[in-house]
């Protein structure tokens, strides 16, 4: 099973590691986004309220790069951003077919299947379009600092406003992957997996947060069983805070996440979050398992391979790989190419 904790070094407040200075060292400037997509396309206000009490605000505001007694920064970002994330985000996503079955359905005709299998049928399922049509819709969480020449820079980051989910828009399931299996997702979609820093102000941003619901521990952790009774305890919370579908959505899953640890051990998968109301996770960062494995407290929140910094659209990857503007959306600083092609796999 997950384990609650793991490395001393993962059990800071987050709260405390989002306040973090943000000096960063320099490196070139990453290319523009729309390049990317061409190679990739080729092979297939003014005076603010008080200080916060709340160390949620708080982690919201040091996402935002905001003082204590700074404004909401405006809506509209310069240049090509609108302040919304374009649908042409989500475009790799196939169209739904109209045969594809509901969630539940779904979900219930894998309940002899387990691991691998379960995963490839998932995947396939996915692969084919059958998405809900709100995972589509995805929402802009941003990112504010202080590089180390002094300027401001802004990073809007595009996320699925919650976890990865087979069905329609009516019957869903949130599916629970290995990282090889969401690797795979996450590339045909072109997206990528979060960082901790990005679990971190999804949280913080998120319009609806939801409690955490531990089930029993043990073996049946594992099972589809396990991963339809989540999914609807899930539902339920939703629906008793009146949450509109495609509102972003945090509390109700661990991720599944990048980081370097995935190259120093490979094998593993990296896991973190499940915040609890004042902001701290139930979960560390913790490789402490095999790659293949999944469990009914994971969850797959995929983000857009497209970013924006200050207001241009730019590669993720590159921002993530460049030492100028990593540590904004990650707090180990850059990630290498290692890491990113294990999660991508």
């Amino acid at each position: 099973m997950s384990a609650p904790a793991e490395d001393a070094t993962a059990r800071r407040n987050p709260v405390e590691e989002a306040l973090a200075a943000l000096a960063l060292s320099t490196s070139p400037r990453p290319q523009p986004r729309p390049a990317v997509q061409a190679a990739r396309a080729a092979r297939g206000g003014a005076g603010g309220p008080a200080a916060s009490t709340d160390p949620v605000e708080d982690l919201r505001r040091a996402s935002l790069g905001l003082p204590d007694t700074a404004g909401v920064l405006p809506e509209r970002g310069e240049g090509g951003f609108s302040g919304r994330c374009s649908p042409r985000l989500a475009r790799a996503i196939p169209r739904r077919p109209g045969s594809a079955r509901d969630g539940r359905a779904f979900v219930a005709g894998l309940s002899d299947a387990a691991g691998g299998a379960r995963d490839a049928a998932v995947v396939r399922a996915l692969l084919s379009g059958n998405v809900p049509g709100y995972l589509r819709r995805l929402v802009p969480v941003t990112f504010a600092g202080t590089l180390a020449d002094g300027r401001q820079a802004r990073i809007t980051i595009c996320v699925m406003p919650d976890y990865l989910a087979v069905g329609s828009d009516r019957d869903h399931v949130r599916v629970p992957l290995g990282l090889r299996a969401a690797g795979r997702v996450a590339e045909a979609f072109d997206m990528m997996l979060p960082t901790t820093r990005m679990v971190d102000a999804i949280y913080a941003q998120a319009a609806v947060r939801l409690v955490p619901q531990p089930m029993p521990a043990g073996g049946q952790m594992v099972t589809t069983g396990y991963f339809l009774r989540h999914n609807a305890t899930i539902e339920r919370q939703l629906a008793a805070a009146g949450a509109r579908p495609g509102a972003l959505v945090a509390g109700q899953k661990k991720d599944l996440v990048l980081t370097n640890r995935l190259a120093s051990s490979p094998g593993r998968v990296a896991i973190y979050g499940w915040h609890r109301p004042g902001g701290r996770p139930i979960q560390p960062l913790s490789t402490v398992h095999g790659a293949a494995y999944a469990d009914y407290s994971h969850g797959i929140r995929l983000v857009s391979r497209t970013a924006y910094l200050n207001g241009r659209p730019v590669d993720l990857e590159d921002l993530l790989m460049d030492g100028r503007y990593a540590r904004l959306l990650n707090r180990e600083g850059p990630i290498g190419g290692a890491a990113i092609r294990i999660a991508a796999r």
